[in-house]
């Protein structure tokens, strides 16, 4: 039997203006727009629709917008179409989990705020940066990464998909890494330095790691409805403590998308949903096997046709 997937987008798929015609259009999204606000402190549902565009990618605000706009769409899914597993990219397991009931929509909000100001300070405290690499395999980008410590710390951080692999660590080394693979023997196709405010997925991101096990672990977790393919190991997982210990160690460990993938493609499933903004995940998957069927629901338009 053929089975479906939510996959939930993270940071980088942020855009102004994202969410707006949900809450003009729909009572649900309006009332949980307004919930988000006052858990978050500040007006989320403004700078989300109009910025302004360098306030929103501040990754403190970033990942709150994401999910809270993915996890309206989801739930204005409700009775539509629904997925029998599901998973997020890096941020996006946050949604996974809330979409999979494993929290509710208030406690996922909670914990995306805090790690989202964790990782903001995670950034300051140790300034670093990422890179993606275009055109590498997984063992070139490990020799570049081997070259390039001689500058710092730099690690694979995102397998994306095959030949998109990003690294991440201290800006020194990310700088030589990135001279590196556009050098001789690589000679890879796209070098190029991203726009984030930290190391996230790499050993920088410990500044923050004790504090969020602290704020997953006074958190109370449900076993997921569905099963959960989470980043860290790319398997699928409903146990709520398999979930805790998954989400504290993403943040320093790299997010295996393209093996969680091919991995959810090996246990049936031929159609995917990208629920959220932008179409990153999308084109990510069908990279990773194109016979696979790929959706994008972004806007209130997409959730109607359905």
């Amino acid at each position: 039997m053929s089975k479906t997937a939510f996959v939930f987008p993270g940071q980088g798929s942020q855009a102004v203006g994202m969410g707006k015609d949900l809450y003009e259009n729909s009572e649900k999204a309006k009332s949980l727009y307004d919930k988000a606000d006052e858990i978050m402190g500040m007006s989320l549902s403004k700078l989300s629709f109009d910025g302004p565009q360098e306030e929103l990618k501040q990754t403190n605000y970033t990942q709150p917008a994401l999910f809270v706009h993915s996890y309206i769409l989801a739930s204005l899914l409700e009775g539509k179409t629904a997925a029998d597993c599901t998973a997020g990219h890096s941020l996006g397991e946050y949604t996974a989990n809330a979409y999979a009931g494993s929290f509710d929509f208030e406690t996922g909000l909670r914990l995306v705020k805090t790690r989202g100001e964790l990782m903001k300070q995670s950034g300051v405290i140790q300034p670093g940066t990422m890179a993606a690499l275009i055109g590498l395999n997984e063992e070139q980008v490990l020799e570049v990464c081997k070259i390039a410590s001689a500058a710092g710390i730099v690690q694979a951080a995102n397998y994306n998909c095959p030949g998109q692999i990003v690294v991440s660590g201290d800006i020194a080394a990310i700088d030589k890494a990135v001279e590196v693979a556009k050098g001789e023997p690589f000679k890879c196709r796209l070098a190029k330095k991203l726009e984030v405010s930290g190391a996230f997925h790499s050993e920088l991101m410990k500044t923050s790691d004790t504090e969020l096990r602290n704020a997953l672990q006074s958190t109370e977790l449900k076993n997921s409805a569905i099963p959960v393919y989470t980043n860290v190991d790319a398997k699928p997982i409903t146990s709520k403590d398999e979930i805790r210990d998954a989400l504290s160690r993403q943040l320093v460990y790299p997010v295996k998308w393209e093996m969680l993938i091919r991995n959810m493609i090996a246990d049936g499933v031929t159609k995917f949903y990208e629920i959220g903004s932008g179409k990153v995940l999308a084109g990510l998957i069908k990279k990773i096997d194109s016979s696979v069927e790929t959706y994008n629901v972004s806007t209130f338009e997409d959730v109607k046709n359905i």
